[in-house]
Protein backbone atom coordinates (compact mmCIF):
# COMPACT_ATOMS: atom_id res chain seq x y z
CA UNK A 1 0.00 0.00 0.00
CA UNK A 2 1.27 3.46 -0.95
CA UNK A 3 0.21 7.05 -0.49
CA UNK A 4 -2.35 8.17 -3.11
CA UNK A 5 -3.57 4.60 -3.74
CA UNK A 6 -7.36 4.48 -4.12
CA UNK A 7 -9.51 1.68 -2.68
CA UNK A 8 -13.12 0.69 -2.26
CA UNK A 9 -13.56 -0.55 1.29
CA UNK A 10 -16.36 -1.56 3.62
CA UNK A 11 -16.48 0.25 6.97
CA UNK A 12 -16.77 -2.34 9.72
CA UNK A 13 -15.87 -0.38 12.86
CA UNK A 14 -15.29 3.00 14.47
CA UNK A 15 -12.22 4.42 16.23
CA UNK A 16 -12.33 6.05 19.65
CA UNK A 17 -12.41 9.42 17.89
CA UNK A 18 -15.37 8.51 15.69
CA UNK A 19 -13.56 7.75 12.43
CA UNK A 20 -14.65 4.81 10.30
CA UNK A 21 -12.41 1.72 10.08
CA UNK A 22 -12.12 -0.64 7.11
CA UNK A 23 -9.44 -2.88 5.59
CA UNK A 24 -7.47 -2.83 2.36
CA UNK A 25 -4.61 -5.15 1.42
CA UNK A 26 -4.74 -6.60 4.91
CA UNK A 27 -4.25 -3.25 6.65
CA UNK A 28 -6.67 -1.24 8.80
CA UNK A 29 -7.60 2.05 7.15
CA UNK A 30 -9.00 4.92 9.26
CA UNK A 31 -11.46 7.11 7.36
CA UNK A 32 -12.94 10.28 8.91
CA UNK A 33 -16.68 10.83 8.25
CA UNK A 34 -17.30 7.22 7.10
CA UNK A 35 -19.97 5.25 8.97
CA UNK A 36 -20.25 1.57 9.90
CA UNK A 37 -21.91 -0.46 7.15
CA UNK A 38 -20.94 1.90 4.35
CA UNK A 39 -18.94 1.04 1.25
CA UNK A 40 -16.68 3.99 0.43
CA UNK A 41 -13.99 5.03 -2.02
CA UNK A 42 -10.93 6.46 -0.26
CA UNK A 43 -7.53 7.79 -1.20
CA UNK A 44 -4.66 6.84 1.10
CA UNK A 45 -3.04 9.95 2.62
CA UNK A 46 -0.63 8.36 5.12
CA UNK A 47 0.78 4.85 5.48
CA UNK A 48 2.11 3.53 8.79
CA UNK A 49 3.59 0.11 9.61
CA UNK A 50 0.32 -1.68 10.35
CA UNK A 51 -2.41 0.83 9.44
CA UNK A 52 -3.15 3.74 7.14
CA UNK A 53 -5.20 6.92 7.00
CA UNK A 54 -7.63 7.48 4.16
CA UNK A 55 -9.55 10.49 2.88
CA UNK A 56 -13.18 9.93 1.94
CA UNK A 57 -13.73 10.49 -1.80
CA UNK A 58 -17.18 8.97 -2.31
CA UNK A 59 -19.85 7.10 -0.37
CA UNK A 60 -20.79 4.26 -2.72
CA UNK A 61 -23.26 2.58 -0.37
CA UNK A 62 -24.48 4.94 2.40
CA UNK A 63 -25.58 3.90 5.87
CA UNK A 64 -29.30 4.09 6.58
CA UNK A 65 -28.36 6.32 9.52
CA UNK A 66 -26.42 8.89 7.45
CA UNK A 67 -27.97 12.36 7.37
CA UNK A 68 -27.08 15.65 5.72
CA UNK A 69 -24.76 17.66 7.96
CA UNK A 70 -26.33 20.90 9.22
CA UNK A 71 -22.93 22.54 9.70
CA UNK A 72 -21.40 24.03 6.55
CA UNK A 73 -17.89 23.56 7.95
CA UNK A 74 -18.33 19.97 9.12
CA UNK A 75 -16.14 18.23 6.53
CA UNK A 76 -13.36 20.80 7.00
CA UNK A 77 -13.36 21.43 10.74
CA UNK A 78 -11.57 19.28 13.30
CA UNK A 79 -14.06 19.88 16.11
CA UNK A 80 -17.16 17.74 15.51
CA UNK A 81 -17.50 14.13 14.30
CA UNK A 82 -21.19 13.27 14.15
CA UNK A 83 -23.19 15.87 12.22
CA UNK A 84 -23.56 13.27 9.44
CA UNK A 85 -25.34 10.62 11.55
CA UNK A 86 -28.62 10.36 13.45
CA UNK A 87 -28.25 11.52 17.05
CA UNK A 88 -29.43 8.22 18.52
CA UNK A 89 -26.57 6.42 16.74
CA UNK A 90 -24.10 8.94 18.18
CA UNK A 91 -25.42 8.23 21.68
CA UNK A 92 -25.08 4.50 21.05
CA UNK A 93 -21.50 4.95 19.80
CA UNK A 94 -20.61 6.76 23.02
CA UNK A 95 -22.30 4.11 25.16
CA UNK A 96 -20.45 1.36 23.32
CA UNK A 97 -17.14 3.19 23.61
CA UNK A 98 -17.51 3.41 27.40
CA UNK A 99 -18.61 -0.24 27.52
CA UNK A 100 -15.64 -1.42 25.44
CA UNK A 101 -13.08 0.51 27.52
CA UNK A 102 -14.43 -0.76 30.84
CA UNK A 103 -14.56 -4.34 29.56
CA UNK A 104 -11.28 -4.37 27.63
CA UNK A 105 -9.02 -2.07 29.67
CA UNK A 106 -10.63 -2.35 33.09
CA UNK A 107 -11.44 -6.08 32.79
CA UNK A 108 -14.77 -5.28 34.44
CA UNK A 109 -18.04 -6.88 33.38
CA UNK A 110 -20.92 -4.41 33.78
CA UNK A 111 -23.76 -3.31 31.52
CA UNK A 112 -23.49 0.34 30.50
CA UNK A 113 -26.88 2.02 29.90
CA UNK A 114 -27.67 4.35 27.02
CA UNK A 115 -25.92 7.72 27.03
CA UNK A 116 -28.09 10.51 28.45
CA UNK A 117 -28.64 12.82 25.48
CA UNK A 118 -29.08 16.57 25.16
CA UNK A 119 -32.33 18.22 24.07
CA UNK A 120 -30.44 20.32 21.50
CA UNK A 121 -27.16 19.80 19.68
CA UNK A 122 -26.87 23.48 18.76
CA UNK A 123 -25.67 26.49 20.70
CA UNK A 124 -24.84 24.53 23.84
CA UNK A 125 -21.26 25.71 24.42
CA UNK A 126 -20.86 28.55 26.93
CA UNK A 127 -17.16 28.96 26.05
CA UNK A 128 -15.51 29.69 22.71
CA UNK A 129 -11.85 29.75 21.64
CA UNK A 130 -11.08 31.09 18.17
CA UNK A 131 -7.50 31.25 16.81
CA UNK A 132 -6.58 34.37 14.83
CA UNK A 133 -4.19 34.07 11.87
CA UNK A 134 -3.62 35.58 8.45
CA UNK A 135 -5.81 32.73 7.10
CA UNK A 136 -8.74 34.03 9.09
CA UNK A 137 -10.51 33.76 12.44
CA UNK A 138 -12.22 30.53 13.30
CA UNK A 139 -11.45 26.89 13.98
CA UNK A 140 -8.53 24.58 13.29
CA UNK A 141 -8.88 22.10 10.45
CA UNK A 142 -8.69 18.43 11.44
CA UNK A 143 -5.22 17.32 12.64
CA UNK A 144 -3.62 20.68 11.77
CA UNK A 145 -3.00 24.26 12.84
CA UNK A 146 -4.50 25.58 9.62
CA UNK A 147 -7.37 27.90 10.50
CA UNK A 148 -10.73 27.72 8.74
CA UNK A 149 -12.27 31.20 8.57
CA UNK A 150 -15.85 30.99 9.86
CA UNK A 151 -18.78 33.29 10.54
CA UNK A 152 -20.29 31.11 13.25
CA UNK A 153 -19.97 27.69 14.87
CA UNK A 154 -23.38 26.14 15.44
CA UNK A 155 -22.45 24.40 18.69
CA UNK A 156 -21.28 27.73 20.15
CA UNK A 157 -23.47 30.32 21.85
CA UNK A 158 -25.33 32.91 19.80
CA UNK A 159 -23.11 35.76 21.03
CA UNK A 160 -20.02 34.56 19.14
CA UNK A 161 -20.81 35.69 15.55
CA UNK A 162 -21.15 39.31 16.75
CA UNK A 163 -17.86 39.04 18.65
CA UNK A 164 -15.98 37.63 15.64
CA UNK A 165 -17.43 40.27 13.30
CA UNK A 166 -16.52 43.08 15.71
CA UNK A 167 -12.92 41.92 16.13
CA UNK A 168 -12.51 41.45 12.37
CA UNK A 169 -13.68 45.02 11.74
CA UNK A 170 -11.43 46.44 14.48
CA UNK A 171 -8.37 44.61 13.12
CA UNK A 172 -9.08 45.76 9.56
CA UNK A 173 -9.84 49.40 10.40
CA UNK A 174 -6.96 49.81 12.87
CA UNK A 175 -4.52 47.61 10.90
CA UNK A 176 -3.87 45.27 13.81
CA UNK A 177 -1.83 42.25 12.74
CA UNK A 178 -2.88 38.65 13.43
CA UNK A 179 -0.45 36.25 15.08
CA UNK A 180 2.04 34.35 12.90
CA UNK A 181 2.82 31.04 14.61
CA UNK A 182 5.89 30.20 12.50
CA UNK A 183 7.57 33.57 12.91
CA UNK A 184 6.15 34.24 16.39
CA UNK A 185 5.17 37.71 15.24
CA UNK A 186 2.02 39.78 14.99
CA UNK A 187 -0.41 40.74 17.71
CA UNK A 188 -3.79 38.98 18.16
CA UNK A 189 -3.54 35.24 18.88
CA UNK A 190 -6.99 34.17 20.07
CA UNK A 191 -10.47 35.39 20.82
CA UNK A 192 -11.78 33.74 23.97
CA UNK A 193 -15.43 34.09 25.02
CA UNK A 194 -17.55 32.94 27.95
CA UNK A 195 -21.21 33.54 28.61
CA UNK A 196 -23.32 33.15 31.73
CA UNK A 197 -26.30 34.57 33.59
CA UNK A 198 -24.52 37.92 34.00
CA UNK A 199 -23.64 38.37 30.33
CA UNK A 200 -20.79 37.85 27.86
CA UNK A 201 -17.07 38.06 28.66
CA UNK A 202 -14.69 38.68 25.75
CA UNK A 203 -10.98 38.07 26.23
CA UNK A 204 -8.49 39.15 23.56
CA UNK A 205 -5.25 37.15 23.71
CA UNK A 206 -2.19 38.88 22.25
CA UNK A 207 1.52 38.21 21.82
CA UNK A 208 2.24 41.86 22.58
CA UNK A 209 2.02 43.39 26.04
CA UNK A 210 0.13 46.40 24.66
CA UNK A 211 -2.98 46.22 22.48
CA UNK A 212 -2.91 48.89 19.77
CA UNK A 213 -6.11 50.93 19.53
CA UNK A 214 -7.66 49.22 22.56
CA UNK A 215 -10.16 52.05 23.02
CA UNK A 216 -11.55 51.38 19.54
CA UNK A 217 -11.71 47.64 20.33
CA UNK A 218 -13.81 48.26 23.43
CA UNK A 219 -16.08 50.68 21.58
CA UNK A 220 -16.88 48.29 18.74
CA UNK A 221 -17.47 45.34 21.10
CA UNK A 222 -19.82 47.41 23.28
CA UNK A 223 -21.68 48.53 20.18
CA UNK A 224 -22.00 45.10 18.53
CA UNK A 225 -22.22 42.49 21.32
CA UNK A 226 -25.52 42.31 23.16
CA UNK A 227 -25.15 41.60 26.88
CA UNK A 228 -21.42 42.36 26.97
CA UNK A 229 -20.29 42.39 30.59
CA UNK A 230 -16.54 42.74 30.28
CA UNK A 231 -13.58 43.01 27.91
CA UNK A 232 -10.30 41.52 29.10
CA UNK A 233 -6.78 41.51 27.68
CA UNK A 234 -4.64 38.40 28.14
CA UNK A 235 -0.92 38.63 27.45
CA UNK A 236 0.66 35.40 26.16
CA UNK A 237 4.15 35.97 24.75
CA UNK A 238 5.27 32.33 24.79
CA UNK A 239 5.65 29.93 21.86
CA UNK A 240 2.96 27.53 23.02
CA UNK A 241 -0.28 25.81 22.08
CA UNK A 242 -1.79 26.90 25.40
CA UNK A 243 -4.36 29.60 24.65
CA UNK A 244 -4.18 31.77 27.76
CA UNK A 245 -1.14 33.30 29.43
CA UNK A 246 -1.06 34.12 33.14
CA UNK A 247 -1.39 37.93 32.90
CA UNK A 248 -4.81 39.58 32.58
CA UNK A 249 -5.88 43.19 32.37
CA UNK A 250 -9.48 44.44 32.38
CA UNK A 251 -10.13 46.89 29.54
CA UNK A 252 -13.77 47.52 30.37
CA UNK A 253 -16.50 46.16 32.64
CA UNK A 254 -16.15 43.17 34.96
CA UNK A 255 -13.36 40.59 35.00
CA UNK A 256 -15.70 37.76 35.98
CA UNK A 257 -19.07 36.20 35.18
CA UNK A 258 -21.74 34.66 37.36
CA UNK A 259 -23.70 31.63 36.22
CA UNK A 260 -25.95 29.02 37.77
CA UNK A 261 -26.38 25.26 37.76
CA UNK A 262 -29.62 24.21 39.38
CA UNK A 263 -29.82 25.76 42.85
CA UNK A 264 -26.19 26.99 42.88
CA UNK A 265 -24.58 30.18 41.59
CA UNK A 266 -20.93 30.42 40.59
CA UNK A 267 -18.43 33.19 39.99
CA UNK A 268 -16.15 32.48 37.02
CA UNK A 269 -12.81 34.02 36.12
CA UNK A 270 -11.27 33.51 32.65
CA UNK A 271 -9.11 30.64 33.95
CA UNK A 272 -11.89 28.88 35.88
CA UNK A 273 -12.66 25.33 34.81
CA UNK A 274 -16.39 25.14 34.16
CA UNK A 275 -18.37 22.61 32.16
CA UNK A 276 -19.29 24.02 28.73
CA UNK A 277 -22.85 22.66 28.53
CA UNK A 278 -25.13 24.05 31.25
CA UNK A 279 -28.13 21.82 30.54
CA UNK A 280 -26.10 18.61 30.62
CA UNK A 281 -24.02 19.74 33.60
CA UNK A 282 -27.18 19.66 35.70
CA UNK A 283 -27.94 16.17 34.34
CA UNK A 284 -24.39 15.12 35.24
CA UNK A 285 -24.47 16.61 38.73
CA UNK A 286 -27.89 15.11 39.46
CA UNK A 287 -26.42 11.72 38.59
CA UNK A 288 -23.41 12.39 40.86
CA UNK A 289 -25.83 13.28 43.67
CA UNK A 290 -27.81 10.10 43.05
CA UNK A 291 -24.69 7.93 43.12
CA UNK A 292 -23.29 9.72 46.22
CA UNK A 293 -26.46 8.80 48.13
CA UNK A 294 -26.04 11.49 50.79
CA UNK A 295 -28.23 11.52 53.92
CA UNK A 296 -26.84 14.63 55.62
CA UNK A 297 -24.34 12.77 57.78
CA UNK A 298 -21.50 12.22 55.33
CA UNK A 299 -18.08 13.88 55.03
CA UNK A 300 -17.36 14.30 51.31
CA UNK A 301 -13.95 14.79 49.75
CA UNK A 302 -14.23 16.69 46.46
CA UNK A 303 -10.88 16.08 44.76
CA UNK A 304 -9.93 18.12 41.68
CA UNK A 305 -12.71 20.44 42.86
CA UNK A 306 -12.01 23.39 40.54
CA UNK A 307 -14.17 26.35 41.56
CA UNK A 308 -16.22 24.07 43.82
CA UNK A 309 -19.14 23.28 41.53
CA UNK A 310 -19.79 19.59 42.29
CA UNK A 311 -19.17 19.80 46.03
CA UNK A 312 -21.37 22.85 46.45
CA UNK A 313 -24.11 21.24 44.37
CA UNK A 314 -24.04 18.38 46.92
CA UNK A 315 -23.37 20.46 50.05
CA UNK A 316 -26.93 20.72 51.37
CA UNK A 317 -27.07 16.91 51.58
CA UNK A 318 -23.68 16.50 53.30
CA UNK A 319 -22.27 17.04 56.76
CA UNK A 320 -19.07 18.54 55.34
CA UNK A 321 -17.40 19.14 51.96
CA UNK A 322 -13.60 19.18 51.68
CA UNK A 323 -12.29 20.40 48.33
CA UNK A 324 -8.77 20.17 46.85
CA UNK A 325 -7.56 21.93 43.72
CA UNK A 326 -4.10 22.83 42.35
CA UNK A 327 -5.02 26.21 40.78
CA UNK A 328 -4.87 29.01 43.41
CA UNK A 329 -7.38 31.26 41.61
CA UNK A 330 -9.83 28.35 41.42
CA UNK A 331 -9.59 27.83 45.17
CA UNK A 332 -10.17 31.54 45.67
CA UNK A 333 -13.23 31.27 43.43
CA UNK A 334 -14.44 28.17 45.31
CA UNK A 335 -14.34 30.04 48.63
CA UNK A 336 -16.13 33.01 47.07
CA UNK A 337 -18.74 30.67 45.58
CA UNK A 338 -19.34 29.04 48.96
CA UNK A 339 -20.17 32.47 50.36
CA UNK A 340 -22.28 33.28 47.30
CA UNK A 341 -24.31 30.10 47.91
CA UNK A 342 -24.46 30.60 51.71
CA UNK A 343 -22.62 27.31 52.21
CA UNK A 344 -20.91 27.06 55.59
CA UNK A 345 -20.01 23.35 55.57
CA UNK A 346 -17.29 23.52 52.89
CA UNK A 347 -13.54 24.04 53.22
CA UNK A 348 -10.93 24.26 50.46
CA UNK A 349 -7.21 23.47 50.19
CA UNK A 350 -4.81 24.49 47.41
CA UNK A 351 -2.39 21.91 46.07
CA UNK A 352 -2.36 18.67 44.12
CA UNK A 353 -4.82 16.03 45.24
CA UNK A 354 -1.92 13.55 45.24
CA UNK A 355 0.08 15.63 47.75
CA UNK A 356 -2.66 17.01 49.98
CA UNK A 357 -5.07 14.10 50.35
CA UNK A 358 -2.70 12.05 52.56
CA UNK A 359 -2.20 15.08 54.86
CA UNK A 360 -5.84 15.96 55.48
CA UNK A 361 -6.69 15.71 59.14
CA UNK A 362 -9.97 15.36 60.92
CA UNK A 363 -12.92 13.20 59.99
CA UNK A 364 -12.32 10.57 57.34
CA UNK A 365 -14.44 10.73 54.20
CA UNK A 366 -17.59 8.69 53.79
CA UNK A 367 -17.81 9.61 50.09
CA UNK A 368 -15.03 10.70 47.70
CA UNK A 369 -15.74 12.55 44.44
CA UNK A 370 -13.03 12.19 41.79
CA UNK A 371 -13.21 14.53 38.80
CA UNK A 372 -9.68 14.45 37.31
CA UNK A 373 -8.43 15.85 33.98
CA UNK A 374 -8.27 13.63 30.90
CA UNK A 375 -5.10 11.88 32.06
CA UNK A 376 -7.01 10.42 35.02
CA UNK A 377 -5.72 9.95 38.57
CA UNK A 378 -2.25 9.15 39.80
CA UNK A 379 -2.13 5.63 41.22
CA UNK A 380 -0.71 7.07 44.45
CA UNK A 381 -3.88 9.15 44.88
CA UNK A 382 -6.14 6.17 44.31
CA UNK A 383 -4.19 4.23 46.95
CA UNK A 384 -4.49 7.15 49.36
CA UNK A 385 -8.25 7.33 48.80
CA UNK A 386 -8.65 3.59 49.30
CA UNK A 387 -6.69 3.76 52.58
CA UNK A 388 -9.30 6.20 53.92
CA UNK A 389 -11.93 3.47 53.35
CA UNK A 390 -14.80 5.68 52.14
CA UNK A 391 -18.05 3.79 51.67
CA UNK A 392 -18.51 5.13 48.15
CA UNK A 393 -16.40 6.68 45.42
CA UNK A 394 -18.07 8.63 42.62
CA UNK A 395 -15.73 9.02 39.65
CA UNK A 396 -16.51 11.64 36.98
CA UNK A 397 -14.45 11.15 33.81
CA UNK A 398 -14.06 12.84 30.44
CA UNK A 399 -11.94 10.03 28.95
CA UNK A 400 -13.20 6.42 28.99
CA UNK A 401 -9.77 4.80 28.59
CA UNK A 402 -8.17 6.44 31.64
CA UNK A 403 -11.40 5.92 33.57
CA UNK A 404 -11.25 2.19 32.86
CA UNK A 405 -7.60 2.01 33.90
CA UNK A 406 -8.39 3.73 37.22
CA UNK A 407 -11.46 1.56 37.86
CA UNK A 408 -9.24 -1.50 37.55
CA UNK A 409 -6.87 -0.07 40.18
CA UNK A 410 -9.73 0.77 42.54
CA UNK A 411 -11.26 -2.68 42.12
CA UNK A 412 -7.91 -4.22 43.04
CA UNK A 413 -7.89 -1.95 46.11
CA UNK A 414 -11.19 -3.32 47.40
CA UNK A 415 -13.91 -1.41 45.54
CA UNK A 416 -16.63 -2.76 43.27
CA UNK A 417 -17.94 -0.91 40.23
CA UNK A 418 -21.69 -0.77 40.83
CA UNK A 419 -23.13 1.70 38.31
CA UNK A 420 -21.96 3.46 35.16
CA UNK A 421 -23.74 6.29 33.33
CA UNK A 422 -22.46 8.07 30.19
CA UNK A 423 -23.69 11.65 29.72
CA UNK A 424 -23.46 13.50 26.41
CA UNK A 425 -21.88 16.79 27.43
CA UNK A 426 -20.51 17.45 23.94
CA UNK A 427 -23.09 16.60 21.24
CA UNK A 428 -21.74 16.03 17.73
CA UNK A 429 -18.17 15.54 18.99
CA UNK A 430 -16.58 12.19 19.93
CA UNK A 431 -16.16 13.19 23.59
CA UNK A 432 -18.29 11.67 26.34
CA UNK A 433 -18.54 12.26 30.09
CA UNK A 434 -19.09 9.28 32.38
CA UNK A 435 -20.18 8.95 36.03
CA UNK A 436 -19.30 5.77 37.94
CA UNK A 437 -20.30 4.57 41.42
CA UNK A 438 -17.87 2.32 43.28
CA UNK A 439 -18.80 0.65 46.59
CA UNK A 440 -16.30 -0.52 49.20
CA UNK A 441 -16.35 -4.25 49.71
CA UNK A 442 -16.22 -5.85 53.16
CA UNK A 443 -12.51 -6.60 53.40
Amino acid sequence: MNKNDIFEIEITGTTDEGDGVGRAEGMAVFVPYALVGEVVRVIIVKVMKSFAYGKLLEVIKPSQHRIKAECEYFYKCGGCRFWNVEYEKELEFKRQHVQDCINRIGKIEIDVPMTLGCTSCKGYRNKGQFPVTSEGIGIYAQHSHRVIDIDRCIIQGEENPAVLMAVREWMAECEVEPYNEEKHSGCVRHIYTRCGDSGVMVCIVTRTEVIPHEKELVEILRERVQGLSGVIHNYNEKRTNVVLGRRFRTLWGKDYLTDSIGHCKFKLSPLSFYQVNNEQTKVLYDKVAEFAGLSGCEVVWDLYCGIGTIGQYLAKGAKKIVGIEVVPQAIENARENAKLNCIENAEYHCGTAEALAPKLRGEKPDVVILDPPRKGCEESLLKTVAKQKPKRIVYVSCKPSTLARDLRILEDLGYKTQKVQPVDMFPRTHHVETVVLLQRQNT
